[in-house]
């Protein structure tokens, strides 16, 4: 059969495949608006939770942290029990832990239940990337359904304040954790009238002993660096480093003897699979880090109230869904690395436009270069997802998408603990405390911007703007620092995607390029073994 009419075979997608993309754009924008909607609320849970600095920074990470660790586990266990169904269940769980975050008492509560929301939401990520391969067979119209996916998780990123301020604007700060109640019922009353279900009735049981082995080699590895960006070299933290690195080793181990290995190692055979994980994890490193820095500079140097930084990250939601909508036309004219390393080197421009701004009149020119940097991030997103996804035999769909999602949401948690301090370490080296503070405002100043804004409310108004002014340069230092680091990375990860990937065409659904044989030959046995079972498996060649 020639390819012309193999394309031609291919069933396009109807309505109602096109409303159930609709359905699973609700719970990614959800994870993304988790992500981000916590930063424009951390000064009211400085206020209302009293959390200490070590306790603010575990809020914000461990959301990522657990959904880093628990995806490789919840990307398989979809194959296996059905992706529609493990959705619907991570629903529930999301909103049940979604209201337990938001009626907290204390610190740790607050970081308890985010730990449990991290796990419940690493359920829905893979589910709604594996069932987009399942619902769109034609190459072009996946690539363009995994486009708006890309563009609603890079978008709920950005909008994550916008939502987040209009709550905090007239609600106390327990209300962004409630937005994921509503969202979770519509998804659980409409995904059984417009999803399909999949699920490979011959794969085998879940090994307990390699999810173990999994959450051991990511948590600590993660720790370990948090710990070494925040207060460098420590026997405690290399100790943690090492002991996930050889907890990995056993993994990887564990696997390759495993008849049903959680993960298949076999898929990383493929060159284009792996370079894509890599510039996907390497950009949202740059991506997570910065970010805590922007909404900062926006409510603590420039004063603006939740809604109105909101407001002024609406513009790079925009850039972003106009960016990642516009990369698949431009893979009909250049090469996929191509495509890809322009938008990131445009990402990196943006991030040395924040490099120069300042800490007085600098909100033009951040609000500026974020739409540049949010403009460049598009292409990476859509397109570096869709490769990782169409490299993949269907019956690995759930994996391969655990995969893809692991590399953005364990960069966005690396660049959040790594950038954010090198961004702290930047501020405490830089900070000039005023003459005259009291010793517990000298303290606060020297800290944190968050620390001061706190301690300025009890000072007088003289003193009180001497340690605010002090504190915001010092904050600004920081976040100029981050920027360049951010550009350097940028651009270190364009050129490897320019030459990664160089030569590799649109993804065609189906193992890529090259993918090696084997691969192919268990697509095929997938779909001997489907026939009779109801199972629903539809190669693409």
């Amino acid at each position: 059969m020639s390819s012309k009419a193999a394309a031609a075979s291919v069933p396009k997608a109807g309505a109602r495949e096109w409303a159930g993309l609709a359905v699973l754009a609700l719970p990614t924008l959800l994870i993304s608006l988790d992500q981000s909607v916590l930063f424009l609320a951390l000064p009211h849970l400085a206020e209302a939770l009293r959390p200490t600095g070590t306790q603010t920074l575990w809020m914000m990470d461990i959301y990522g942290f657990m959904i880093a660790g628990f995806l490789i586990t919840m990307g398989t266990l979809g194959d296996r029990v059905g992706r529609r169904r493990l959705l619907m269940i991570g629903a529930v769980c999301v909103g049940l832990t979604s209201l337990l975050a938001a009626y907290s008492t204390s610190a740790e509560a607050l970081i308890a239940t985010r730990a449990l929301l991290g796990i419940s939401a690493a359920t829905l990520m893979p589910s709604t990337l594996a069932l987009i391969s399942n619902m769109f067979h034609d190459p072009q119209e996946r690539g363009r359904a995994i486009a708006v996916w890309a563009s609603c998780f890079m978008a709920g990123t950005a909008l994550g304040p916008v939502v987040g301020g209009v709550l905090l604007e007239y609600f106390w700060w327990g209300s962004v954790f409630l937005l994921g109640v509503p969202i979770m019922v519509i998804l659980l009353v409409l995904a059984p009238v417009l999803l399909p279900e999949y699920r490979d009735s011959g794969a085998g049981k879940v090994d307990l002993l390699s999810v173990v082995l999994s959450l051991g080699a990511i948590l600590p590895v993660v720790y370990g660096l948090k710990e070494l960006a925040k207060y460098g070299w420590s026997p405690g933290s290399a100790a943690a480093v090492l002991v996930g690195l050889a907890v990995g080793a056993a993994f990887v181990a564990r696997q390759r003897g495993l008849e049903s290995p959680l993960l298949d190692l076999r898929l990383f055979r493929s060159a284009s699979f792996s370079f894509a994980l890599v510039v996907l994890l390497v950009s949202m490193v740059a991506m997570g880090g910065f970010y805590l820095f922007v909404t900062g500079y926006f409510q603590m140097v420039e004063g603006l109230s939740p809604m109105e930084a909101g407001l002024w990250m609406v513009p790079s939601a925009l850039a972003s869904i106009v960016s990642a909508q516009l990369a698949p036309t431009l893979l009909k004219r250049l090469p996929l690395g191509v495509v890809i390393g322009l938008g990131l080197g445009i990402g990196a421009v943006g991030y040395v436009l924040i490099a120069f701004v300042g800490p007085v009149g600098g909100l033009p020119l951040l609000v500026a270069g974020f739409i540049v940097v949010f403009f460049g991030s598009g292409p990476a997103g859509a397109l570096g997802t869709n490769l990782v996804v169409s490299s993949a035999p269907p019956e690995r769909g759930g994996s391969a998408a655990a995969l893809s999602s692991i590399s953005g949401d364990l960069g966005v948690a690396l660049g959040i603990a790594a950038l954010g301090s090198l961004g702290s370490a930047v501020y405490r080296s830089g900070v000039q405390v005023p003459d005259g503070l009291p010793a517990e405002a000298a303290r606060a100043t020297g800290d944190s911007l968050e620390s001061t804004v706190a301690a300025a409310q009890h000072l007088s108004p003289e003193l009180g703007g001497q340690a605010l002014a002090a504190a915001r340069d010092a904050y600004t230092g920081g976040l100029n620092a981050v920027a360049v680091v951010c550009a350097l990375v940028a651009a270190t990860t364009a050129v490897i995607a320019m030459t990664a990937l160089r030569g590799v065409g649109a993804p065609r659904g189906g193992p890529g390029p090259d993918a090696p044989d084997e691969v192919s030959a268990r697509t095929a046995d997938a779909d001997a073994d489907a026939e009779g079972t109801g199972v629903r498996v539809v190669p693409e060649r």
